[in-house]
């Protein structure tokens, strides 16, 4: 329960900060134009609000909603989630949405996804600056990874080491390197000291996607990092740095040995091997019914040599746009397989989106999340959908270059579309994580 709450808080001040951002943009730009903002929601109010308020002498009122799906601005003489169609409906007057240039009313809509965009930008520069850049590189995994079963069809075997797709070498492991080896026609791996060519067929990201499995996990040695009070690792006298090599005789090379090997053995006494200080020792521990010792291994990036990339003030700014640009090229080119069955399957409401966030506070993963988020929300609402921001956008293009501009009863047919596609994703997403979970 305690890590449900964890995550769910972190959701919502995570997906609060960005609603509030990008609707400020439009905000912003409204008011720069001299168009005038009636309502600034976080979250949606339909029938009451938790809180609202209108300052002396201003248009606008700010509160925050009920419904935490989102937030809006309410701009005056604009078809729009509020379909005030009573507005819309008497003389258009001059600080209204509708009476502004076109290239005034693009700048507008567009608004939402650049400040959502520079949010990204700023976060990923201060994420540098704050906590540097630290990886492992895959040539440094020398025990290689552990594949899935799709991969190892293709060819991959546990213990492969990662060298290059098609003629690109691969620095380090992580969504990037996914898509490489998914769109490349072959992969370079070392494998007992020499290199061999893996052919990647066309539909491979296509059959990760369907087996549900991933690609692949770092290899490593099972090396304790803690051991918990009372358990039947403590009781055996492990210490943190103990390297555990054995269990009752059966040599546990990798963690996914240990863990399986565990597995078989609950509430039971086993024999363990282990090195400490470079000596063999033996020890009689205790197994628990969820087949745990009760220590925390050491991670993979606890194990290997990693590298750290350090970022001043001024530097991090740059790094920063380049790591926010290649997330959004990534998610793009991930983009299309939603398109495909396997993808439909694979999509996720509010609860994918909260298990993305660590169970325990961290600062670190919760800026890193929130900035991966601004980049998608960036990116969803400039799709050309009636009801997301590239509706208007798309309109008003249309607009620009034909010089017309469409009804208003066009408009408000659109809106409602587009409003019934959405909430029809939003209901099946987060139907998707219902079953999910009563399944899993």
């Amino acid at each position: 329960m305690e890590t449900f709450l964890i995550r769910a808080l972190q959701l919502v001040m995570s997906l609060s900060i960005l609603v509030i951002v990008h609707e400020f943009g439009h905000f912003i730009f409204a008011r720069i134009f001299k168009i005038r903002v009636e309502k600034f929601y976080l979250f949606f109010d339909p029938g009451f609000a938790l809180f609202r308020y209108k300052p002396k002498n201003s248009d606008t009122e700010y509160g925050i909603g009920w419904l935490p799906l989102g937030g809006y601005v309410k701009i005056a003489g604009m078809i729009d989630e509020s379909m005030d169609k009573e507005q819309m409906a008497q003389p258009p007057q001059p600080w209204e949405f509708r009476s502004k240039p076109a290239w005034q009313r693009l700048l507008v809509m567009i608004a939402g996804v650049l400040f959502n965009i520079i949010l990204a930008f700023i976060i990923y520069a201060m994420v540098l600056f704050t906590w540097n850049d630290t990886y492992l590189p895959l040539k440094n995994v020398h025990m290689g990874m552990e594949y899935s079963e799709v991969a190892h069809k293709v060819g991959f075997q546990d213990g492969d080491i990662l060298l290059k797709a098609d003629d690109k070498e691969l620095e380090r492991f992580g969504v990037s390197t996914l898509l490489d080896i998914a769109n490349a026609r072959e992969v370079t791996v070392l494998r007992n000291g020499q290199e061999v060519v893996i052919p990647i067929p066309e539909n491979f990201m296509n059959e990760l996607m369907a087996a549900k499995e991933g690609f692949a996990t770092y290899r490593f040695p099972t090396v304790v990092a803690e051991v918990q009070e009372g358990s039947g690792a403590a009781k055996a006298g492990l210490l943190p740095e103990d390297s555990l090599v054995a269990i009752n005789g059966i040599p546990t090379p990798t963690f996914t040995d240990f863990k399986s090997e565990l597995e078989k053995n609950k509430i039971q006494e086993i024999v363990l091997d282990f090195y400490r200080n470079g000596m063999l020792n033996t020890a009689v521990a205790s197994v628990d019914s969820l087949g745990l010792l009760g220590f925390y291994p050491k991670s993979p990036m606890q194990i290997y040599p990693t590298v750290t990339l350090r970022y001043n003030f001024f530097e991090a700014f740059p790094a920063g746009i380049k790591m926010g640009v290649q997330t959004l090229k990534d998610y793009v080119n991930q983009f299309k397989y939603i398109f495909t069955k396997e993808g439909v399957s694979s999509l996720g409401g509010f609860g994918t989106i909260g298990s993305l966030f660590p169970p325990v506070w961290d600062w670190h993963a919760f800026w890193l999340m929130t900035a991966f988020l601004s980049v998608i929300l960036a990116f969803m609402n400039i799709l050309p959908i009636p009801g997301l921001d590239g509706g208007h956008v798309l309109f008003l293009l249309c607009e620009v270059i034909s010089g017309k501009k469409p009804s208003e009863k066009f408009l408000e047919y659109a809106q409602i579309a587009g409003m019934i596609f959405l909430l029809a994703l939003v209901l099946y997403a987060n139907g998707m994580d219902i079953i999910r979970a009563i399944f899993k």
